[in-house]
């Protein structure tokens, strides 16, 4: 995967008695704790890898990898990701534009 930014980076910790452990590759950032600045697209495809891979919900892990590339299509990006074409939204306004392609049901694979 090549990104513009750690903050799009999910990881998982695998092995063969579990589901393993999924999470951002990034840090917790605390210098910007609390400032509506952090880019939640690496958690929300930790989310989603833990579907696929740790509990074999391969359709719900692509819908919402889906509405990720969704989001990103419409302009929508974090300051970390940000050009000027782009529209700058929080962490929580992408959020909340990913759960809008999410219960839009944009069809898988767009």
């Amino acid at each position: 995967m090549i990104t513009g930014s750690i903050g799009m980076l999910p990881s998982a910790s695998l092995g063969k008695a579990g589901p393993g452990l999924f999470e951002p590759i990034h840090g917790s950032a605390p210098d910007i704790a609390g400032q509506d600045k952090a880019n939640p697209l690496a958690m929300i495809l930790s989310a989603a890898m833990l579907l696929k891979y740790g509990l074999g919900e391969e359709k719900a892990a692509q819908r919402i990898e889906t509405a990720v590339l969704d989001t990103l299509s419409k302009g929508f990006r974090t300051g970390d990701i940000y050009s000027e074409e782009s529209k700058l939204v929080g962490c929580k306004e992408m959020g909340e534009e990913v759960l809008k392609s999410i219960d839009a049901k944009v069809p898988v694979g767009v």
